[in-house]
């Protein structure tokens, strides 16, 4: 049966949610059940975004043994040197670099063009990968970029260095009949994608994260990012739960096994 790595992201992405912020003890608290529940990538923080943030992230990275710690940064040199720091005392970590790829956000968010993305993953990659050996690339906005430029996004990625890369349904508007064929033609036309793990991030604005989530599996992906009781920003991400008990009940449908302890799923769901 194929494994499917779980990342989980609700100390990150998940605190993002309306009313949701934790505090330094309390994200240490849910990251040591993550680790009890056998998540393989804990996604700890967004370093750069506060002194809390970074805090937070070097003491999980000091404590966390078992799961990968990962921090997120934006494409530029002075986020990705605060994840490493607050990322130093971790013995398994990963760097998880993310920019915006579709045509709105590239227009209105970041106003630049598709070449000056192609060249920020180029030079961030190259700067990033003679200090740390795991890093994911992520398209935000990603099911509403242009197919070939992701395809290019990643092949350059993957070029300089990326071990993971991760397809953003960033505002939930994919449905899953799209994400399939997203899917496949990534893993059909993608240099070098045999090489690295393919993940998705969903969100659940259409309802649909699990859906999308469980589809983009069955079309290929092998890693989901996720979070406890669906919790993020807008409508939240793809629960955990759901989507680890749907491979677990439907084994003979997906063929498809997580290392998750799902004993535990009621206890972490009860915390956060």
């Amino acid at each position: 049966m194929r494994k499917i790595k779980i990342f989980d992201t609700t100390l990150r992405d998940g605190q993002q949610a309306s009313g949701a912020n934790m505090s330094i003890s309390q994200k240490v608290e849910i990251a040591k059940l993550l680790e009890n529940l056998k998540v393989d990538i804990i996604e700890a923080g967004f370093p750069i975004s506060s002194n809390k943030e970074f805090e937070s992230v070097s003491k999980i990275s000091k404590i966390i043994k078992d799961s990968r710690i990962c921090s997120l940064a934006r494409h530029n040199f002075k986020d990705v040197d605060c994840c490493l720091e607050a990322m130093e005392h971790s013995k398994k970590k990963r760097l998880h670099l993310f920019i915006a790829t579709s045509p709105i956000h590239m227009k209105y968010k970041l106003n630049i063009k598709p070449h000056n993305i192609l060249e920020a993953i180029k030079n961030l990659m190259k700067y990033s990968r003679n200090r740390i050996d795991d890093i994911e690339w992520s398209c935000e906005d990603g099911t509403r970029s242009d197919q070939n430029f992701i395809i290019k996004c990643f092949e350059t990625a993957i070029k300089y260095g990326a071990k993971t890369v991760n397809i953003a349904d960033t505002v939930g508007y994919t449905i899953p009949f799209e994400m399939e064929k997203l899917i496949k033609n990534i893993l059909n036309k993608t240099k070098g994608i045999e090489k690295v793990a393919l993940s998705v991030h969903c969100h659940n604005d259409l309802g649909l994260a699990t859906s999308n989530s469980l589809q983009s599996i069955l079309s290929g992906a092998n890693q989901v990012e996720c979070t406890i009781n669906g919790l993020g920003e807008r409508a939240g991400n793809a629960p955990l739960e759901e989507i680890v008990m749907a491979l677990n009940t439907r084994a003979d449908f997906f063929r498809c096994k997580t290392q998750i302890n799902s004993k535990l799923i009621m206890k972490i769901s009860n915390l956060v």
